[in-house]
């Protein structure tokens, strides 16, 4: 074993020193998953319990030691109760995670799923978005290309329709029962409307931004989707994909964005583009 120092009579080794990197890492990220959370206080109570077992332990306390034992023992099963939505959050980042780097390892062979199927419309789809943007109705789509999002739809209405532009602007007309919601697209037909989208905790979005395009980027946050928003106050349009967003787009570049998901070929890195009132002030400066 080779030692990288000595601390008193500790030996500490190259080996301890990973160990070490890679525990404060792990409990990085756990803090940052539930960071703005009730949960971080939780977190923080039972990290500085388990700190005081370890003293008290060391120091061979064996009657106080008992006790803390058999409460961090049901301690485990307690933490499972009070972080269910933490960890599924985290199981689905991991899961999402698996699935992208199973997508590069095996590229090759899933270039079969990269064409975007026939009954998809892609021009019916973007007239809908033209007239909901027009007339400042609320809309959320969620586009996956290789996943079903069972677990979505499931909150929803299941339809199973075909894409069309009337079927669209019915769902996500204010009057409708079904407009509040996602409508999930995948293999190119409507699965499903009215459907629960998690919400991102991302604290650097800007305050503008309200309950569906923060939805619109949790769900690219957890999942290999593209999700599209219009806001219902503004009429804008965002595209949210892997837990960031575009802005500022004309249609014809949505209609690209689109069709470049669905058949894999999207960019590898998304850059932020301008607000449409932020390139209108730029234009009348320049």
């Amino acid at each position: 074993m080779i030692f990288a120092f000595k601390i008193g009579f500790l030996d500490v080794t190259w080996v301890d020193l990973v160990d070490i990197s890679l525990v404060a890492i792990l409990l990085y990220q756990v803090y940052k998953l539930i960071r703005g959370s009730l949960a971080v206080n939780i977190f923080l109570g039972i990290l500085a319990l388990y700190l005081v077992y370890l003293i008290v332990r060391a120091a061979q306390m064996e009657l106080l030691a008992t006790i803390l034992g058999q409460f961090m023992g049901v301690g485990v099963l307690a933490m499972i109760i009070l972080f269910q939505p933490e960890i599924r959050k985290f199981l689905l980042l991991i899961g999402r995670s698996a699935e992208i780097n199973r997508d590069n390892i095996f590229k090759s062979l899933t270039n079969w799923r990269s064409e975007h199927h026939d009954d998809f419309d892609i021009h019916e789809l973007i007239e809908a978005v033209k007239t909901l943007k027009a007339t400042h109705t609320g809309a959320l789509i969620v586009f996956s290309h290789n996943i079903e999002l069972k677990f979505y739809v499931e909150t929803g209405d299941a339809l199973d329709a075909r894409v069309s532009k009337k079927l669209l602007l019915s769902i996500f007309n204010k009057h409708s029962p079904l407009h509040d919601g996602a409508v999930i697209i995948y293999k190119g037909r409507i699965k499903a409307a009215r459907c629960v989208l998690p919400v991102s905790e991302n604290d650097n979005l800007p305050s503008h931004f309200g309950l569906r395009h923060r939805s619109a980027i949790g769900m690219s946050e957890l999942t290999d989707t593209l999700v599209l928003a219009i806001s219902e106050e503004t009429g804008r349009l965002i595209l949210a994909r892997n837990g960031k967003y575009l802005r500022g787009l004309k249609l014809k570049q949505v209609e690209q964005r689109i069709l470049a998901y669905l058949r894999n070929e999207e960019p590898k890195t998304w850059e932020e583009m301008p607000d449409e009132d932020e390139a209108v002030e730029q234009e009348i400066k320049a």
